[in-house]
């Protein structure tokens, strides 16, 4: 080595942004960023001179090059070798370096020198070689055919979000009533009422409409009505009618003998306000201008579509429920009835439900919403007319599919199979589950109203019948009724019923650092706390008030071990809730994944376990 000059630059965990720009190698301009190690002999370079865009943790570049200017400017007359290496002690990368540098020597003996060189601040002063035959870099010559090392990848799942938009564009043009498909799913009764509706956060619907299916006969006493809540966006077609044949959602759960007989009982399913199946919600019209209502449609709660329900049930002079049964959403919903209306309800059933969300599935919903709300189509909610935002449904609908179902089901259903495993694999949907995520976010972009997704599952997370959250939600009522009887219907100009980002993201706050001991007594917390949701100990003395009101009513609970959506453990929470509040009637059931690999969808699916369990309390 001693006819070659050797230097050494090392770049360590920077993570410079910015787009890159003329006279600079890399993004932004050069800082004092790099650390320059002179570890093969000569002077280091200082903290100057190279830039780089570079996102690589926790690695290092190494660039080798022969007595003259910095590496940072790329020259013909340099040879230059780049070596990759993980972090290692100053003595073994050096040790590591010197070999490296060594075999170059001897393979790449000195071709001239340049001088005068610098990269300051991404600009080269002009090299001056002296004579001598130009040298590559490359160890193989470069092929001057015009043609790629590799072909271009096909991308048929953006092929076909192109199409789609481009299809739906189309029918803007051709159609004056736009492209947005009609969420309708069929023929259903309507309840309509002119009376304001008020909503726990100040919201006011001037009119609204509820729509609804019935199956089975109403008793002359009108005291066999069972109310079936649905899920996040199901629609009012629980089973098939004359006027709509086709099979509903819980086709294979309601009829004469199954879980909801309808030799005995009056069964009436409704689409929830906020939804698009018929009831009002935000693809509704605006009495007040005629327009859609759009994002300025108001925030709902669970509370609020029970409490349309029990408008339409007193339209149609229904003062008492036999039972009011609900799964998913829906058994959230069937709780709140019971707690709103005490004296009339008569009996409770919540499957795969909770009595207050938890942060994991706001988590799932929050990001849901994220996506949708990120695709441009969906232009702030008012793309009524326009292309709706199909792209961001499909993707919160995959996302929404991973929280349905459970990882034992897919072990056993897809394992780690490919489509088609004679081909290369791709960056489009290629193993069997992709392509089940993508089949299901494709059946669903274009079948439900986006904005009905957002508001709905934004009332999900709202949910909490704990005792403070009911009574801070009473007062609002209260006080948004004395404001309508003085006339006010509509909320102060400056309300506003959506959140601001913090100036800042959320950080830990100074002060805030614990000692080993006071941290090793926090994960004895936590971990205290997971024991207790396991082995279904006390729950919040807030909850356990706030069910109080149900200490009368028999109450079945049913939960699913492989559900990750909606844990079991929450489901226990609500059974010990009851009994702790004084209810000695809870039948509470827990399928083990034994029973059911189906996971938050296993109320859809198992008619033995859900159904048998579901029919054996009702009678």
């Amino acid at each position: 080595m001693n006819h070659v000059k050797w230097r050494i630059s090392l770049v360590r965990n920077y993570h410079q942004r910015g787009s890159p720009r003329k006279g600079t190698h890399g993004g932004g301009a050069c800082k004092s960023d790099l650390e320059r190690t002179p570890l093969l002999g000569g002077p280091g370079l200082g903290r100057s001179g190279i830039c780089f865009h570079n996102e690589v943790r926790r690695r290092a570049t190494v660039l080798f090059f022969c007595d003259g200017g910095p590496a940072g400017c790329f020259s013909p007359f340099r040879r230059l070798f780049l070596v990759p290496v993980t972090m290692k002690p100053p003595q073994q990368l050096a040790a590591s370096l010197r070999r490296h540098a060594s075999r170059a020597a001897l393979s790449h003996p000195p071709v001239g020198r340049v001088s005068g060189t610098s990269c300051r601040n991404g600009t080269a002063t002009t090299p001056t070689p002296t004579p001598t035959t130009r040298r590559h870099i490359h160890t193989h010559p470069v092929r001057r055919n015009g043609g790629a090392s590799n072909p271009a990848m096909a991308f048929p799942c953006l092929d076909a979000l192109e199409t789609r938009s481009a299809t739906l564009k189309n029918k803007v043009r051709s159609d004056a009533s736009g492209p947005e498909p009609s969420y309708t799913a069929g023929a259903t009764q309507t309840f309509h009422t002119d009376e304001p509706f008020l909503l726990d956060w100040g919201g006011v619907l001037p009119q609204f409409d509820i729509a609804y299916e019935t199956w089975g006969a109403l008793n002359a006493a009108k005291s066999n009505v069972i109310l079936l809540h649905t899920g996040l966006s199901a629609s009012s077609h629980a089973h098939s009618t004359p006027a709509n044949p086709q099979p509903g959602w819980w086709e294979k759960f309601i009829g004469p003998g199954l879980s909801l007989d309808t030799d005995k009982y009056h069964v009436i399913c409704t689409n929830v306000i906020g939804g698009c199946y018929g009831s009002t919600g935000p693809s509704s019209v605006d009495p007040a201008d005629g327009q859609l209502y759009a994002t300025r449609f108001p925030i709902l709660t669970m509370d609020d579509m029970v409490r349309a329900q029990f408008h339409l049930l007193d339209g149609l002079g229904i003062q008492t429920l036999y039972a009011s049964v609900g799964s998913s959403m829906g058994g959230m919903q069937s709780l709140a009835a019971g707690v709103l209306f005490p004296e009339r309800v008569g009996r409770i059933v919540s499957i795969s439900g909770c009595a207050r969300s938890h942060p994991y599935s706001i988590a799932m919903r929050h990001t849901q919403r994220q996506v949708l709300m990120m695709d441009p189509n969906w232009n702030r909610g008012f793309y009524y007319g326009g292309v709706p935002p199909h792209a961001g449904m499909k993707l919160a609908r995959e996302i929404a599919t991973v929280t349905y179902r459970s990882g034992p089901e897919w072990e056993q259903r897809f394992a780690r199979r490919r489509a088609d495993p004679t081909k290369p694999p791709a960056l489009c949907p290629d193993f069997l589950i992709e392509t089940y995520l993508d089949h299901a976010g494709e059946k669903f972009c274009l079948t439900y109203d986006p904005n009905s997704l957002l508001y709905v599952s934004k009332a999900m997370d709202l949910f909490d019948l704990g005792l403070d959250n009911q009574r801070a939600a009473a007062s609002r009522r209260a006080e948004h009724q004395r404001s309508l009887q003085a006339g006010v219907v509509a909320p102060p100009s400056d309300m506003s019923c959506s959140l601001t980002l913090p100036d800042e993201p959320y950080r830990e706050q100074e002060g805030t650092a614990v000692s080993e001991e006071e941290y090793a007594e926090s994960v004895a917390d936590v971990a205290r706390a997971q024991a207790q949701a396991q082995t279904g100990c006390r729950p919040p003395q807030d909850l356990i008030a706030g069910l109080a009101a149900l200490r009368d009513h028999p109450a079945l609970v049913m939960g699913v071990a492989s559900d990750i959506l909606f844990p079991a453990w929450q489901q226990r929470e609500i059974a010990e809730s009851l009994r702790l509040a004084g209810n000695r009637n809870v039948a509470h059931y827990e399928l083990s994944e034994e029973q059911s690999l189906f996971g938050h969808d296993t109320f859809l699916l198992d008619v033995k376990n859900v159904g048998g369990a579901l029919k054996n309390f009702l009678q």
